[in-house]
């Protein structure tokens, strides 16, 4: 049976010698996220803003695409809606609308006499309510303590499976992830929402996944090629667990597609983040946080007073294995 191969037996390319210009590259990226992130900001969703949530049943199931152009031409902003339990339970979030309490109960009314006028007596309302801005802030504050404690977790999980070298090397990728993710949504204007936040939280496990499947590679090779040097070394490594990497990126990437494409307009914007996320840390792993560790100190020295030197192979055993 013929096996598809997207990377070749015994890839032998040169990453360390580009190291350079992808931190420059890099530094670049980071910079132009975190100027986005002050000029421009975020469009942030409901979730975030606060607002109207109206929860819906229907006898049939509608088509979400005409009651979305219906609600979003009714010039009360920002109107979502979607699906959850069955077909025909919907859940409509509206942007907060200017003004007080009686503002938004005149966007309510406007809503049901155009829902009235569409559907007629096949609408039933479950539930009405109004999230406020105090909501909002808090649930700003608490997507930041997520991804905060999250980096923070991984950083404790790499020091105590690896040592401090690695456990630096790998938030240093974490945070390049998540800054760029956050340029991403204020460049592209993609409304964030929680959904947002689950998806960069996503990014934060999948990038340090494939960065500790590297770093477990250069562990093992320092027990095995104590002749090489540690830019030779972290180059092998990376070589050798490119074919991992590759294919587990194209493969994440074929069912993030499919997402987009067939998901919905609800799910796009966190199937968008997902892809860009997915990029960001295959580029990371292979060109952060591996060449990082160069930078850092770690030393065959290093690694020996952690316990994890290994029997010496000669030089011809890590020529034949390079």
């Amino acid at each position: 049976m013929y096996k598809i191969k997207l990377v070749p037996d015994n890839t032998a390319i040169p990453f360390l010698k580009y190291r350079m210009i992808a931190f420059i590259l890099s530094a670049v990226l980071i910079l132009g996220s975190l100027g986005a992130f002050i000029t421009i900001g975020f469009n942030k969703g409901i979730d975030f803003e606060g607002g109207i949530l109206i929860e819906i049943g229907t006898e049939t199931s509608p088509e979400l695409s005409d009651m979305r152009a219906s609600l979003g031409g009714l010039g009360l902003g920002q109107v979502a809606l979607q699906t959850f339990g069955t077909d025909t339970d919907i859940l409509i979030r509206v942007q907060r609308q200017e003004g007080d309490a009686s503002a938004q109960q005149e966007a309510v009314d406007v809503i049901k006499q155009q829902l009235a006028s569409d559907y007629g007596e096949e609408i039933s309302y479950r539930r009405v309510e109004f999230v406020g801005p105090t909501v909002s802030q808090e649930l700003v504050i608490a997507a930041t303590e997520a991804v905060v404690i999250a980096v923070l977790a991984m950083l404790v999980y790499i020091w105590l499976r690896f040592e401090w070298h690695y456990s630096v090397g790998a938030v240093i990728a974490l945070v390049h992830d998540v800054i760029l993710t956050i340029g991403m949504f204020s460049i592209t204007g993609i409304e964030f929402n929680l959904a947002s936040v689950a998806a960069i939280l996503t990014i934060v496990g999948y990038s340090i996944n494939d960065t500790v499947v590297v770093y477990d590679r250069i562990r093992e090779n320092f027990r095995r090629y104590k002749k090489l040097s540690v830019a030779e070394l972290v180059n092998l490594s990376i070589n050798e667990t490119l074919t991992r990497t590759v294919m587990t990126s194209v493969t994440t990437l074929l069912a993030l597609l499919a997402l987009y494409i067939f998901g919905g307009e609800v799910i796009r914007g966190f199937a968008t983040a997902m892809i860009f996320g997915v990029v960001v840390g295959t580029y990371s792993s292979i060109f952060v946080a591996a060449p990082i560790l160069i930078h850092i100190g770690l030393t065959h020295q290093k690694e020996e007073e952690d316990g994890f030197a290994g029997a010496e192979r000669t030089d011809e055993d890590a020529e034949e294995k390079g």
